[in-house]
């Protein structure tokens, strides 16, 4: 590089799930390898990519905010180039109203066709606006490269797609139907990734439970978990997300058996109510759910469990609302993320009766908080005085002077220590709990 060419900086900003996290990963990648260095600066960005997310309104309102800002910087700096891609950009019809509001934005991509941003990119370089939305995925991106290696945790797609459809979900409208990546190709990038540095996984997808249902001879999500459990030097393997119909018992018996397999489940439940289900399209009630947390406790008593929660879904009652509070104390979870239900356009709930005022959402929503805050309080308060394997992050974010990392069971430990053991598994007793992190000292 000489002293009249300038280091062209990229700023990644994403919204939503580790999926979409994991898109983000990959156009970061993508930009690298086309000589853009990774920032945080938006004012010494040369190129801007907002990764969006339309799953809830709230979620859409602050990335159209956000395009909104981006309007300003390119005022004053016109060589800016900015990149929309991802979930919102990808919904029936959301291109030509995107465009009409951000006519600064000079690349548009879905979220089929993020292999081909090194070529959005070249074809904005002469000047011109533009938008490429695949209507359906034409491969699964086994072509797209790697995220950014010597990082001490990754994030890994085994699949991509949703073939559920909940009443409620975009998802399988904008990430298309479920497609499974091979496992040798999983294997290889896990393998790379490691000998890259990485020591804990998280396989993707939008429903691990159903991977490899479209393999022929059968080859499901157990079989890739025992595969995954056996490569040396990774220490850890998480996976998110699990549809609670498809929990199979061969699924949790090889999670019980296995050695790096943590004893994590995040299984959204949704509603507690039978009736709401049916209207959600879950395709279980509470029984069954409840059987499935049954085995778990069984074969896995040092199991933690964390779920989704929508309240105010059309024609909840209080009967209904009573249902799922009663579901928090039943399964003891670890953690609740909890949301009001979001109308999006073009799902079957949004043109259901019964659609439930504002203020009663938010009335139920922090009814739910208090009641599930309770429970991971007692939870923790349970852990103090015992001891747990920790996989240390390095520095807390909120205390810099303190190392942090997470037991098995994915709770939050901060403790003092010393930076070398950044990417060990070390032994912690808790001395201290509150709702949400746990304070730790390190036992000889």
């Amino acid at each position: 590089m000489t002293l009249l060419e300038k280091e062209k900086k990229v700023v990644t900003i994403t919204y939503g799930c580790q999926m979409s996290e994991r898109d983000a990963e990959t156009l970061t990648e993508i930009t690298r390898q086309e000589g853009y260095t990774s920032s945080d600066d938006l004012e010494d960005a040369d190129l801007v990519i907002v990764n969006t997310c339309c799953v809830r309104e709230s979620a859409e309102n602050k990335i159209l905010g956000k395009i909104g800002d981006l309007k300003k910087l390119k005022e004053k700096k016109p060589d800016l180039k900015i990149a929309i891609s991802g979930c919102m950009v990808q919904q029936p019809g959301a291109l030509e109203r995107l465009q009409k509001r951000a006519p600064h934005v000079d690349i548009w991509a879905g979220t089929h066709n993020l292999h081909e941003f090194s070529d959005l990119l070249h074809r904005s370089e002469t000047g011109k606006r533009v938008a490429e939305i695949w209507q359906e995925p034409h491969q699964t991106l086994e072509s797209a490269p790697l995220a950014e290696k010597g990082k001490l945790q990754a994030n890994v797609n085994i699949m991509y797609g949703c073939d559920n459809f909940c009443s409620y979900c975009i998802v399988p409208y904008v990430r298309g139907r479920e497609r499974s990546r091979q496992p040798q190709d999983i294997i290889k990038e896990i393998k790379d990734l490691v000998a890259a540095g990485c020591k804990e996984v998280t396989l993707l997808g939008q429903n691990v439970n159903s991977y490899g249902k479209d393999f022929a001879p059968s080859y499901d999500f157990a079989d890739l978990l025992q595969e995954v459990d056996q490569i040396p030097e990774l220490l850890r393997i998480r996976f998110i997300t699990s549809h609670p119909k498809d929990l199979s018992d061969k699924l949790i018996e090889t999670i019980a058996r296995g050695k790096k397999l943590c004893e994590h489940f995040h299984l959204p439940l949704q509603s507690g109510s039978n009736s709401i289900l049916r209207c959600m399209n879950r395709h279980y009630t509470r029984e069954y759910y409840l059987s499935r947390v049954a085995k778990i406790r069984e074969l896995l008593p040092q199991a933690t469990l964390t779920t989704d929660i929508i309240v105010g879904f059309p024609g909840e009652s209080e009967q209904d609302f009573a249902e799922t509070l009663k579901m928090i104390s039943s399964v003891h979870y670890s953690q609740a993320f909890t949301f009001m239900y979001s109308k999006r356009s073009g799902t079957v709930a949004a043109d259901m009766p019964g659609q439930i005022p504002l203020d009663l959402k938010k009335r139920r929503l922090q009814r739910l908080m208090s009641v599930q805050n309770e429970e991971s309080y007692q939870l923790r308060q349970g852990m103090i005085g015992k001891c747990y394997e920790i996989l240390v992050e390095g520095p807390s974010k909120t205390n810099p002077n303190r190392l942090t990392g997470r037991t098995r069971g994915n709770i939050l430990v901060v403790f003092d220590g010393p930076p070398e053991v950044t990417g060990s598994l070390i032994t912690l007793r808790i001395v201290e709990a509150g709702s949400w992190t746990l304070v730790g000292e390190m036992v000889p």
